[in-house]
């Protein structure tokens, strides 16, 4: 289906801005004028507050000083400084979460107030050097993965408008599919974090409860609340999680990784390999055929077995969990003390202006009956019970995979019957922090869902899957992402190591391309340099190939750095035929033991290296070190 808005027209991946910064080529101040065009284009329900102008200067000041002359001077470029891992990179912030300067309600205008500081988790990003957009628009006071619970108005699904965008995080996960931002935050307490990343094709990790500090944000249930990210890859997920992640003197619930601490922050440790990470053989746990829920949706069903396929081509070994004793420990959210939890946050608010509150949410929200104490304690150990048995079909696996939602609706059919539907959709969300877990939310293509309304009946919509973890396996997840993906997208991979890199003089022939990775190849190949008219570009060969021809015999192959990119078959056939002599596509073994389509060198480049006009440069491990030597 068609867009329903032009795109600000940037490549808007945080490593892409940073190497625009760098080279001159872009300034913060561009990329912020040109998404205020793009805001003002998009649908107007995405935001509840807009970024003044004046408050954009302030953060754009800081920017442009660090930039010095570089930002009068296009072109002449600069060096990021290392305290601004961020710079000048655009994100919006859900409007449960404070900003200083701009109001925060809950979609509840009632409810609003201006906060004196922004929560901690915004002023790590800000001091970073990250520019807030806006707040944005969400099912009030976080109850409902929908997205159509607020006076400020329902968001247009951007891949299908009369679908739901999900919920609450609304607005955040939007602002991220109609390309207003970089990344977003949301919160996550039973799914919001994870079904609006499915429903816009979008990354979204839902941390270990209290990796990200809550201080400052509106809770919904404060012991289980957890501040969650958009992104529009695995790299910015990982990048901005790092970064985001530290310890809050404030927040009682902030806890410290075991991979992290004070003098060695979570960048550094994720860097050296200290955070949990995944085994070389690794297993992922389905739930029984039996316990899996579509509710009538055959797209989803069959895009779910194919991400099952897609992880065991990956090198994942399927494993069948009993998911039955999740499911019992996520009923307790709503009918164990947990309600009484999100009664204490704004139930007295509500009780005082009930003709502010969608009746949805008050119906959520308020009590039919207080219990007696004891009913909390016996929620407390049934709970505790429901974890030891989770547990345990958790052992036997590295990680769990499950769809992100079994079905998706439209916003007409959410509003016939808002509580069901809704609770249809927390089927795989909703045990999540009960039992102490972390889950990243991954796209999985399109599925090709019935639709009475649609050509032919049948509308591709988009899919996702969940990823989940244990406590503190926030990287280990993003590992089996980067392993999955390549193999969970519709489009084919290719592998580049030479002129097609980020900032290369190629790289703007991939610009309409999905950007998986970096990685490296296995420590087989040998890397060659020649010349192509004006560009130096590499031909990287199996050693074994290279010895057999060189005029000085045989030294052993090693890893070469490469990026992976995504193209749809149509591009990708293109792409190849455009490839001149002595380069190929063939098929490249990564380190990790993947096998995907890449750049190599075909059979003529044996005689240029015989005949010395290419250069062995395999030292170097990477051409971005041989060109700028």
């Amino acid at each position: 289906m068609a867009k329903t808005a032009p795109s600000s027209a940037l490549d808007l991946r945080i490593s892409s801005l940073r190497t625009a910064y760098e080279k001159g080529d872009l300034t913060p101040r561009e990329v912020v004028n040109s998404l205020k065009a793009a805001m003002e284009a998009a649908p107007s329900q995405i935001w509840i507050t807009k970024t003044s102008d004046e408050q954009l200067e302030k953060y754009l000041s800081v920017l442009e000083n660090a930039m010095s002359s570089a930002a009068e001077n296009k072109g002449a470029g600069f060096k990021i400084p290392a305290d601004k891992p961020l710079f000048g990179i655009p994100f919006a912030i859900k409007d449960n979460i404070d900003c200083e300067g701009m109001e925060s309600t809950s979609a509840c205008p009632a409810y609003a107030y201006m906060p004196k500081k922004s929560a901690f988790v915004v002023q790590r990003l800000i001091d970073a050097g990250a520019i807030p957009m806006g707040k944005t628009n969400m099912d009030q006071f976080a109850t409902g993965l929908v997205g159509v619970r607020s006076p400020y108005g329902c968001i247009p699904n951007r891949y299908a408008p009369e679908y739901v965008s999900g919920g609450s995080s609304s607005g955040s996960a939007a602002a991220l599919a109609y390309e207003l931002c970089s990344f977003s935050l949301g919160t996550d307490t039973a799914g919001s974090g994870r079904v609006p990343a499915a429903f816009n094709k979008l990354v979204g990790v839902k941390p270990t409860r209290g990796l990200l500090s809550a201080s400052g944000v509106i809770p919904a249930c404060r012991s289980l609340d957890c501040v969650s990210i958009f992104a529009l890859s695995n790299e910015d997920a990982r990048y901005v999680l790092s970064i985001a992640g530290a310890e809050d003197e404030e927040d009682a619930y902030s806890r410290v990784a075991p991979w992290n601490s004070v003098a060695n922050g979570a960048a550094n440790c994720v860097a050296s390999g200290v955070a949990a990470r995944l085994p070389e053989k690794w297993t992922f746990g389905v739930p029984e055929e039996s316990e899996l829920n579509f509710f009538g949706n055959d797209g989803y069903k069959a895009a779910f077995y194919r991400a099952v396929e897609a992880f065991e081509k990956a090198g994942g070994t399927k494993v069948t969990v009993h998911f039955t004793p999740f499911l019992e420990a996520a009923r307790l959210l709503y009918e164990g003390p947990w309600v009484f939890e999100r009664y204490d946050a704004v139930g007295k608010f509500i009780e005082d202006h009930p003709d502010e509150i969608f009746p949805v949410t008050k119906q959520i929200i308020s009590p039919k009956t207080i219990p007696h104490p004891s009913e909390v304690f016996a929620g407390f150990h049934a709970l505790q019970a429901k974890k030891k048995i989770a547990d345990k079909e958790f052992a036997k696996v590295d990680v769990l995979l499950t769809p992100t939602a079994g079905t998706i609706y439209k916003t007409a059919e959410v509003n016939a019957d808002p509580i069901k539907l809704n609770s249809n959709l927390g089927y795989y969300t909703n045990y999540m922090n009960l039992l102490d877990y972390s889950a990243l939310a991954i796209p999985a293509g399109m599925a090709t869902c019935k639709d009475s309304s649609a050509a032919g009946g049948m509308l591709d919509l988009p899919f996702g899957v969940t990823i989940v973890g244990r406590a503190f396996d926030d990287f280990k997840l993003l590992d089996v992402a980067e392993k999955v993906t390549p193999f969970l997208s519709e489009k084919i991979p290719l592998a580049v190591c030479g002129a097609h890199l980020k900032g290369e003089p190629l790289h703007y022939q991939l610009q309409s391309a999905e950007f998986l990775g970096a990685a490296e190849t296995a420590p087989e190949y040998k890397m060659y340099a020649f010349k192509d008219g004006a560009i130096s570009k590499p031909a990287m060969v199996f050693a074994g190939c290279a010895n057999m021809n060189s005029a000085d015999g045989a030294s052993a192959g090693r890893s070469f750095y490469v990026e992976l990119y995504a193209l749809s078959p149509e591009e990708f056939g293109k792409f190849v035929a455009a490839i001149p002599t002595p380069l190929g596509i063939g098929k490249v073994k990564l380190s990790d033991g993947r096998v995907v389509p890449g750049f190599i060198g075909d059979s003529s480049i044996l005689k240029m290296i015989v005949a010395g006009s290419a250069i062995d440069i395999s030292e170097y491990g990477d051409w971005r070190k041989f060109v700028h030597k």
